[in-house]
């Protein structure tokens, strides 16, 4: 689907920052995420392979809500440098009239001047400290977005993260949703607990091909 198929559903700047960044046709998953309901406020669970377009289905959301002044947008990632990766990536393509902050230190910290900005980037255990010192922005979030979610099932990071869900859907329960993941086990168990519509897709921009490596040949699976 090409990227003007949507223009008369997204604001004017969304649409321009998205194709100069040269992007022209929407993927399948990011299809199939707008036919669920991504632009519509719609919870979502998007299993979909590595670079199939998973983090444009998230801005999609989140900086739609922002321009139609709904409220701001929390991006959830597992790690600072990925938190760090992605605050860069959105200043570059959305900065010229979206604030975007990164918000990844302190814990014992509020972080008022966040109240400042549209986009948050966050880790789970940051955005689980900023709800504990009862940041007062938090009440003006519209769009949440949950990098890797399968992490809810590994061992050290997974309980925070089912806190902090749970904790923001009470909080927040007119909020969007959108959860992200390239490996999910049990993809409709999590999709019924989040109350969110699945989108699944297989599509991978390069193909993947399985082999066995033995006495310095690989033999590929036809």
């Amino acid at each position: 689907m090409h990227i003007d198929k949507i223009r008369d559903k997204i604001p004017q700047k969304l649409h321009e920052a998205i194709a100069a960044a040269g992007v022209s046709e929407l993927r399948p998953a990011q299809v199939k995420a707008i036919s669920a309901g991504l632009l519509d406020s719609k919870n979502l669970l998007v299993c979909t392979p590595t670079a199939s377009g998973k983090t444009l289905i998230a801005e999609l959301a989140a900086v739609s809500a922002i321009l139609n002044r709904k409220g701001k947008a929390v991006y959830v990632v597992p790690l600072k440098a990925l938190a760090t990766e992605k605050h860069s990536d959105f200043k570059k393509r959305y900065g010229s009239f979206v604030r975007v902050a990164l918000s990844i230190g302190d814990f014992d910290s509020s972080d008022p001047y966040l109240a400042d900005y549209d986009i948050i980037i966050s880790t789970a255990e940051k955005l689980d400290s900023l709800i504990r010192h009862h940041a007062p922005w938090i009440s003006a979030v519209s769009v949440i977005i949950i990098d890797e979610i399968h992490l809810l099932n590994a061992p050290g990071r997974g309980p925070t993260l089912e806190i902090l869900i749970t904790m923001l859907r009470q909080l927040l329960p007119k909020a969007q949703l959108i959860g992200l993941s390239a490996t999910i086990g049990n993809p409709e168990e999590l999709a019924a607990w989040l109350d969110a519509e699945l989108v699944i897709d297989s599509w991978r921009p390069v193909r993947l091909h399985q082999g066995v490596y033995r006495e310095g040949v690989i033999h590929f699976k036809k």
